[in-house]
């Protein structure tokens, strides 16, 4: 979340893992290895570190992009789970890649929304943002659109 890609591309990459790989003991790394993978791709969203730097808090404008995207990544995802999953118990994994894809950025929350500054939490923002490849927002977005079709896609193929 600090300059990183929206959560919907890296929460239907990790899904799309695990429908194509079914046993989570290599389903789920892989999907969360798969976050760092996309971070590198050029993409744009709102620049939470520099809010917080700036203005002591995540603009409103941010938080509504966030709220907006958390609401199509769940909606996504679970069109993914139920329509792609081999059986409920595999939906449910679908699910845990979708949260294994999205958990870097996770990590990083209680700094931007609780104010939480520890030493770890600050490395790993400073780590996030050297794996960055931040772009401006219409070649952006585009990129991120593209990891959306190409996750369905995937999936949907035989």
């Amino acid at each position: 979340m600090t300059v990183t890609m929206l959560e919907t591309p890296h929460a239907l990459v990790g899904a799309a893992i695990v429908t194509k790989i079914p046993n989570p003991l290599i389903s789920l790394p892989l999907a969360f290895a798969s976050h760092f993978v996309l971070d590198m791709v050029p993409h744009w969203n709102p620049h939470l570190n520099t809010e917080v730097k700036k203005y002591g808090r995540v603009s409103k404008n941010s938080t509504i992009i966030i709220l907006a995207d958390v609401v199509l990544s769940l909606v996504s995802v679970s069109f993914m789970a139920l329509t792609f999953a081999n059986s409920p118990e595999h939906s449910i994994y679908v699910m845990f890649g979708a949260f294994s894809g999205i958990l870097p950025d996770l990590l990083e929350a209680p700094y931007y929304f609780l104010k939480a500054k520890t030493q770890a939490v600050l490395k790993w923002i400073a780590f996030q943002k050297s794996i960055q490849a931040d772009t401006t927002l219409v070649p952006g977005v585009m990129t991120q659109l593209a990891t959306i079709v190409a996750a369905f896609w995937w999936v949907a193929s035989a």
